[in-house]
């Protein structure tokens, strides 16, 4: 019995009106009250999901899941409750489209978090795929700073090094370096500048002898091809002139005609061509030779004047060398304490900019490990994050939509195919009392809303009525109803008594106050104002007592 009168509850309709219909009809009642109880159930189990992916309580997940499913409850029983099969169709439909609206909301809210437990595992797998992406993201971002901060640091190493390079240099540095000699002179042992003037020396005591070998080696030049010549036209034509002589040309021995002639026109002439140009190359080479040896004596007689004069040279160069020496010496002498503080100074900046150096390094050498500590912190931060809350779970959810494969397809239809569902299951109470006829229960409710809303507008109408009638100063023996006929002269009445209560208190206390006034005129002794006073507080006192009872009495007698 108590069962029933549950799933009547639930199904939103009156026990004492389902009392007095047929069994048939209270069992279709029992049966929307347990289709209430279905939506409410997946609720529950949705929100624990739901729920216990954000804390391990079991008692906190229990509460919540049940003060939804609570929640669920009441919103399905107040909505199969308020729909009436006598309405007019437009506001069925109206009613019927807000909780196909609710449907579908309930329908997401419940089977979001069943898909995603009936999914956990793929969910699961598509979490720690972003996982895995995010450990390589921030490996990445810390190799990127890792070269960078590495690279700084062998920047600085490499400065370090040159300056400690400079300040073991420091220690080498002289004061005054000896002058390097020349590596570029002609002459071993002379200067550019003496070598010109040997080379000036030379040149003046040669100059008319090179201008005669000039003259005689043109000549040559101009002999020498003609003697070449004249040698090979006469070695030819003697060739000739032999031959002619043995018969080898003309087959008749001895000197003949032929061999006169090749003498007479050939030879002879040539030959002493021959003696005259060979005479005079002999004479121009002699001359030539005699030529070069008067240069080779110039020549030699200016280098020994010139050694003369080195040697002079020498001994100047000796005693300013000396000279130089010396003056180098007081002056390394004077300054060397200078020198000294000022390689110190140079020592002392160079260690400063190492020190320097090497705490920078010592920064970057923190960075960097810093840097390796922060990848190990976020990356157990990371690993250690479990990443079990609704939203991640959610977003995974839709990347897995995203993915447009197998599992994304079938993922998305039983996401489609458990949201209508339970669209389904939540409509069906309202959706079967849409298409049925009204039962027995349904013709008394409609009853008794009938009498209820003639009632109402009856009392309405009397009452405005009652109003019109005192508004134009008039008052009505009737209102048409009875207990406002009964409420309206109760009223009156009392009103009237009133009045001639307030009436009466008024006058009371006028006569109160005159008898006060005499009082203080007459002569007394000093007491009489605080005694007058105390009379008037008593008397007020009594006043108030008298108006408290009068008007308790009244709302006693009203109720």
């Amino acid at each position: 019995m108590h069962l029933k009168l549950l799933f009547f509850w639930l199904s939103g309709a009156g026990s004492d009106a389902l009392e007095r219909c047929p069994d048939w009809e209270q069992r279709k009642y029992v049966a929307f009250g347990a289709t209430v109880l279905v939506p409410a159930g997946f609720a529950f189990i949705a929100s624990a999901y739901a729920i216990s992916t954000l804390t391990d309580n079991w008692l906190a997940t229990f509460a919540i899941a049940a003060v939804w499913a609570f929640i669920i409850l009441t919103i399905d029983r107040a909505l199969l409750a308020s729909y009436r099969s006598y309405m007019s169709p437009f506001r069925k439909i109206g009613q019927f489209t807000l909780r196909f609206v609710v449907a579908v909301l309930m329908g997401l809210t419940i089977a979001h978090p069943l898909v995603l437990l009936l999914f956990r595992d793929t969910v699961s797998s598509v979490i720690e795929r972003e996982r895995d992406a995010d450990l390589a993201t921030v490996s990445e971002e810390h190799q990127v700073t890792n070269l960078r901060l590495t690279a700084a640091a062998d920047s600085i190493k490499a400065e370090i090094a040159t300056q400690q390079q400079k300040w073991n240099d420091s220690f080498k540095a002289e004061f005054l370096a000896a002058e390097a000699a020349s590596s570029d002179s002609p002459t071993a042992g002379l200067t550019p500048e003496q070598q010109a003037d040997l080379k000036k020396s030379v040149d003046e005591a040669t100059a008319a002898f090179r201008t005669s070998l000039a003259s005689v080696e043109s000549q040559i030049a101009e002999l020498s091809p003609a003697y070449s010549k004249l040698q090979s036209e006469l070695a030819f034509w003697q060739s000739e002139f032999e031959r002619e002589l043995n018969g080898q040309r003309s087959g008749m021995a001895g000197e003949g005609p032929r061999a006169k002639s090749i003498r007479s026109d050939q030879l002879d002439w040539r030959r002493t061509e021959v003696k005259r140009l060979g005479a005079l190359l002999d004479a121009a080479s002699a001359e030539k030779s005699g030529l070069d040896s008067r240069i080779n004596d110039a020549m030699k007689a200016a280098t020994d004047a010139f050694d003369l004069r080195l040697a002079a040279d020498a001994a100047k160069n000796a005693e300013e060398a000396k000279r130089i020496a010396d003056l180098r010496r007081r002056i390394q002498q004077d300054q060397a304490a200078q020198f000294v503080t000022q390689q110190n100074g140079i020592r002392a900046a160079i260690r400063q900019q190492i020190d320097t150096l090497l705490a920078d390094l010592k920064r970057a050498q923190d960075d960097i490990a810093a840097a390796s500590a922060a990848l190990a912190s976020r990356t157990a931060a990371l690993r250690a994050e479990p990443r079990r809350d609704i939203l991640t779970q959610t977003l995974a959810l839709h990347r897995l939509f995203d993915a447009h494969d197998a599992r994304a397809s079938f993922a998305f239809s039983t996401y489609a195919i458990l949201t209508l569902l339970f669209m389904l299951v939540d409509t069906i109470p309202l959706v079967v009392k849409f298409f049925c006829a009204p039962g027995p229960y349904d013709t008394l409710v409609d009853r008794d809303e009938m009498t209820f809303k003639a009632d109402h507008h009856g009392f309405r109408h009397a009452h405005q009525h009652f109003l019109s009638e005192l508004k134009n100063g008039r008052i009505p023996f009737s209102s048409r109803s009875r207990d406002l006929d009964h409420a309206f002269s109760d009223g009156v009445e009392q009103t009237r008594a009133a009045q001639a209560f307030l009436d009466s208190l008024v006058e009371m206390e006028h006569q109160f106050h005159q008898r006060l006034e005499s009082e203080a005129a007459r002569p007394g002794s000093d007491a009489r104002p605080a005694l007058l006073e105390a009379m008037k507080q008593q008397f007020y006192q009594s006043l108030h007592a008298r108006m408290e009872q009068y008007f308790a009495t009244a709302a006693n007698r009203r109720a």
